[in-house]
């Protein structure tokens, strides 16, 4: 099945964070922060603010980092994505 957000909205695939603390404890999955690195999968046209459309900053393939409590988490195909609007992307990861 093809993903298509709208408007100014981001699919994410998020990036799991290492279950080990850095003594090198195995922490349980619920104990284990929610991730916030994640990969842009597909993004929508944008938006028109003031009649001017409103250029997406970010691409296919980027690695960011979004807000802690923004976006909503669904599963499709067995695979966890998150969709959130642009403006809840914090920060590009770049090499």
């Amino acid at each position: 099945m093809k993903i298509k957000p709208l408007f100014d909205r981001v699919v994410l695939k998020p990036i799991q964070n290492e279950n080990k603390t850095s003594s090198g404890l195995v922490l349980a999955e619920s104990n284990a922060e929610k991730p916030l690195l994640a990969q842009v999968i597909t993004l929508g046209n944008g938006i028109e603010a003031d009649g001017k459309p409103v250029e997406m900053q970010v691409k296919v393939g980027d690695k960011v980092i979004y807000s802690r409590y923004g976006g909503i988490e669904f599963k499709l195909d067995g695979q966890t994505y998150v969709i959130i609007r642009q403006s809840d992307i914090l920060m590009v990861l770049e090499d």
